[in-house]
C-alpha cells in the first residue's frame, strides 16, 4: 500500500537541526501515527512521504517555508508585566495563549524579562530552521470514515477522544 491522502501512516523518525542536535524522536516510544493529507504534519515531510510504502527509509531536509515558516520579527513584542494579570511569577520560557494580529489565537513564549518589560515571541520555536528527518515508514492502512471526518487518526498511537 502506498502513502496517499486518507491513509493512516505510522512512522519512526528522528528530527535534527543543521548542527546535528536531536530535536525530537520517536526512538524508544511508539511510532508517530498521522492522517496523510490532513495537514497533521509539516507540509515538506508530508510531501516527501507521498507514494512511499512500508519499510521505506528516507532522509528529508525540509526548508523553513515547508515547515514552520520563516522567523518573523513582527511576532516579537514587548508588553508590560501588568498584561499578565493573575500570574504571580513570570519566567523565560513560559507560554501563553494570546490574540494574533489577525484575531486568531496563537501561543507566545516569554523570551526576556527586564523589570516591567516582558518580551514575548509568537514564532514557533523551530521557525526559520531547516529540519532534517530520518524516517522509516512502519505501517500504512486505510483511515476510517470517522478519522477522515475528524481529520486525524484515532486509537492506538493516534488521537483518543
Amino acid at each position: 500500500m502506498l502513502i496517499a491522502a486518507n491513509k493512516a501512516v505510522s512512522i519512526d523518525y528522528t528530527l535534527t537541526n543543521d548542527a546535528g542536535e536531536v530535536i525530537d524522536s520517536s526512538a524508544g516510544g511508539a511510532p508517530l501515527v498521522y492522517l496523510h493529507g490532513a495537514g497533521n504534519i509539516i507540509p515538506g515531510l508530508e510531501k516527501a512521504l507521498e507514494g512511499k510504502t512500508s519499510g521505506d527509509e528516507l532522509t528529508v531536509a525540509v526548508e523553513p517555508e515547508d515547515a514552520y515558516g520563516e522567523y518573523s520579527a513582527e511576532l516579537v513584542s514587548t508588553l508590560s508585566r501588568s498584561m499578565f494579570e493573575g500570574v504571580d511569577e513570570l519566567e523565560v520560557g513560559m507560554q501563553f495563549h494570546a490574540s494574533a494580529p489577525d484575531g486568531q489565537m496563537q501561543i507566545v513564549t516569554i523570551r526576556d524579562l527586564d523589570g516591567d518589560d516582558v518580551t514575548v515571541d509568537g514564532n514557533h520555536p523551530l521557525a526559520g530552521q531547516r529540519l532534517n528527518f530520518q524516517v522509516k515508514v512502519v505501517a500504512i492502512r486505510d483511515a476510517s470514515q470517522e478519522e477522515i471526518a475528524h481529520g486525524h487518526v484515532h486509537g492506538e498511537g493516534g488521537h483518543h477522544h
